[in-house]
């Protein structure tokens, strides 16, 4: 890899939001509507990839699997240490975080990884919130 100098502040080659809109056009986003309907569905599971502190300060969706976004590729992975079963089950993971930037990257993390039944959550938990859709607070299980 060819190294540049770049000055700190100035822009990058490639910014996040250059690869969140990558991202995005690689994966299926699910619409509030269509999650809403699958929380409770079983050929589904919803991933809450925030920041613990995120899942305390403001609750998660129901049901969700908490996996933080630094752990998600290793404990979908049988081969690593890591690796967490509840989320290799035969179910279809909807991934989400505050607002659909970083679970389409985790989204399309997985997808390279071979987890082609992987969707992330339009707007994220913060769309979800403002929609008056079902939250539960983090203490609650």
């Amino acid at each position: 890899m060819e190294h540049t100098t770049r000055r700190p502040g100035e822009p990058l080659p490639v910014p996040a939001s250059e690869l969140v809109a990558r991202a995005n056009a690689r994966v299926r986003t699910l619409s509030l509507e269509e999650a809403r309907e699958l929380v409770d569905d079983p050929g589904h599971l919803f991933v809450d990839i925030r920041d613990p502190r995120e899942w305390e300060a403001h609750g998660t969706i129901p049901g969700a699997f908490r996996a933080p976004r630094g752990m998600l590729e290793f404990w979908v992975d049988p081969e690593s240490p890591y690796y967490k079963s509840a989320l290799d089950d035969g179910r279809t993971l909807i991934l989400y975080c505050g607002s659909a930037w970083r679970s389409a990257l985790s989204t399309a993390s997985l997808h390279e990884m071979g987890r082609t039944d992987v969707v992330h959550l339009e707007g994220g938990f913060s769309a979800w919130q403002k929609a008056g859709l079902p939250t539960e607070d983090y203490s609650a299980r």
